[in-house]
């Protein structure tokens, strides 16, 4: 798979260098920020309508206290003290409680899964290690491997066909001596995911290699017309997976998150937060304490309002098919929306949100430049005025083509 490289923002966005220089002129070494985040950290303050995010509704502080039962006296209690560097054993037993098989030890709670991902990734992986990364990766899971000197070989997301991998690709690609395969599914940008029986297939043969799996399960509560995937740390006990509040739980702005892996994949952990992080807060940690034991009551409404939205999205794509092309997100609440007839997504996003004020992130996030990726989990409202601003955009540009 290439890099992604943010060349093109720059052509379209002129006089602003994304290489990061030195007070002396002189360009450092340092690779450029991922185009993800340059693109909200650029536009994202513009945009009147946001249907690019990959995460459902916020909630508001006020709906968490009411939703989770937080009372004013108990933040009140709280004393501002350190915390330990895995996490409250609380916090820790609730998170396993839900998704580890209460299996405390095997939890670390971290600053959004973020800073799991960076822990574990930047720790256990070394130069020449090969490592198997899922096509069109969000760009942290594939950032320390690369930035690591790692073998790289990819694993297409092209060959999934009904939620399944075929067994070649699966033995050529996950083959003797690979160290690690890093995976998110539901994927992002595109939604899809692999079924029963692509999933067990995908184990096994994870298995067979003996590597360690690396699994991002961000978007694993929310799926369209299947179960959930359960967590394949209870399957196969050679994995990291990686929880978040900030795609089902409407939470994104507490910055919570957590993995999931054997204890002593977590001790080798400990050098390099203690040298950075130490802990997270003792506010968060009861917060989200909360946020955990009300997971059902905070889901679920999020996850009924982006099918609703998805039906939605439906309806639209029919009535455009003539300019796009859209695959039916299997879970999450994002796809790419693919733009036959526009040959550089990035000055369309930009096109658009000048014209329109409303916000999609260019495909090209994702080493993937024929389309933009649209997210359906916000405010009904708000998501129906998006859709309507974003046809009446694509059909003047047709007609101006």
């Amino acid at each position: 798979m290439k890099r992604n490289h943010c060349p093109a923002i720059s052509v379209l966005d002129p006089g602003v260098h994304l290489s990061p220089v030195r007070n002396d002129g002189a360009v450092t070494s340092l690779p450029a920020p991922p185009i993800l985040e340059e693109w909200y950290r650029r536009y994202l303050d513009r945009a009147e309508l946001d249907i690019s995010s990959s995460g459902v509704q916020p909630y508001s502080f006020a709906e968490l206290r009411r939703i989770a039962g937080i009372g004013h006296d108990e933040l009140d209690g709280i004393v501002m003290d350190d915390s330990t560097s895995q996490g409250s054993p609380e916090l820790r037993q609730a998170i396993a409680d839900r998704y580890a098989g209460g299996r405390r030890e095997h939890v670390m709670v971290t600053h959004g899964s973020s800073e799991a991902i960076a822990l574990t990734l930047g720790t256990l992986l070394e130069p020449g290690d090969r490592v198997v990364l899922s096509d069109s990766l969000y760009h942290s899971l594939g950032h320390f491997a690369r930035e690591r000197g790692c073998e790289i070989r990819t694993l297409p997301l092209g060959e999934l066909s009904d939620g399944a991998f075929p067994d070649a690709v699966l033995r050529d690609t996950i083959g003797p001596g690979v160290k690690a395969v890093v995976a998110n599914f539901p994927h992002n940008p595109t939604g899809l995911s692999l079924s029963g029986t692509g999933y067990r297939a995908f184990l096994d043969r994870v298995a067979d290699s003996g590597a360690l799996l690396v699994w991002d399960a961000a978007f694993a509560e929310i799926t369209h017309g299947a179960d959930p995937l359960p967590n394949p740390e209870m399957l196969y006990p050679h994995t990291v997976s990686y929880g978040t509040f900030s795609k089902a739980y409407g939470l994104p702005g507490l910055r919570f998150g957590w993995c999931i892996a054997p204890p002593e994949l977590i001790e080798r952990t400990f050098p390099l937060r203690d040298r950075t992080t130490l802990f997270l807060s003792p506010l968060v940690e009861r917060i989200a304490l909360h946020a955990v034991r009300a997971a059902p009551r905070l889901i679920g409404p999020r996850v009924e309002q982006a099918r609703r939205n998805l039906e939605l999205m439906d309806r639209w794509v029919e009535r455009h098919a003539d300019i796009v092309a859209w695959q039916r997100p299997h879970g999450g609440v994002c796809g790419l929306l693919e733009l036959p007839h526009v040959a550089d997504v990035e000055r369309f996003c930009l096109e658009l949100l000048d014209r329109t004020g409303t916000l999609l992130v260019p495909g090209t996030a994702f080493d993937l430049p024929h389309g933009v990726r649209l997210g359906f989990g916000g405010a009904e409202k708000e998501f129906a005025a998006g859709l309507d601003r974003l046809s009446g955009f694509l059909r003047g540009a047709r007609g101006g083509r």
